[in-house]
């Protein structure tokens, strides 16, 4: 079995941040159902399409059409549907359907809890409100495509700028797999041992 690469020490190029999300895809089998949804239920502006008989990135000889979706702040969430495509394989874990998901940001979580009305009389199978440990408070549902979607907006003026934090937490739980691997002990019993411990610590 491949172990994971080695947490490597944080390096700063200047620079070099990206600035911002320009967009994130995914495959579609459905590009009108697709454009429907989120033109039609999430508000957006059809951005920009580009299609061909190949991949440029690839050479890949197969057509595409693929499709932006403009945000308020300019980012854009993209499609791609190509002919033939068979279905997607199931996950062999919830936790693939669960985790996998692109966040989007409301105002407020009074806007979060219209979207939840919204959603709901458009006949939509919302999950929430969710309060995140007073970070974060969203709901979540699914587009025509199956991935999973999430309305939110933080309740922690400083929910994305906690890196210290997170480091210290990255460590803690990279530390614990390595010595449970080391222990030649259940990783998942030790991860839940670990957080149980923290837990009680902040109680």
């Amino acid at each position: 079995m491949d172990q994971p690469p080695k947490l490597q020490p944080a390096r700063q190029e200047p620079g070099l941040t990206p600035v911002m999300l320009n967009h994130a895809a995914w495959v579609t089998h459905d590009v009108e159902a697709t454009a429907n949804f989120y033109t039609g239920i999430m508000g957006m502006e059809l951005a920009s399409t580009v299609y061909d008989d190949s991949v440029p990135s690839t050479g890949d000889p197969f057509p595409y059409f693929h499709i932006f979706f403009r945000m308020q702040d300019g980012s854009t969430i993209a499609f791609f549907e190509a002919p033939g495509l068979p279905p997607r394989p199931e996950t062999t874990h919830p936790a693939y359907e669960i985790f996998d998901h692109i966040a989007l940001q409301a105002k407020n979580a009074a806007e979060v809890d219209q979207w939840y009305e919204w959603l709901v009389s458009n006949g939509i199978d919302v999950v929430g409100p969710t309060d995140h440990k007073g970070l974060i408070y969203s709901i979540y549902f699914h587009d025509p495509n199956g991935m999973r979607l999430e309305i939110t907006t933080p309740l922690d003026a400083d929910w994305n700028r906690h890196s210290e934090q997170g480091y210290a937490d990255l460590k803690m739980w990279c530390d614990c797999k390595k010595q449970a691997q080391a222990e030649n002990r259940n990783v998942e019993t030790a991860l839940v041992e670990l957080i149980k411990r923290q837990r009680e610590r902040y109680a």
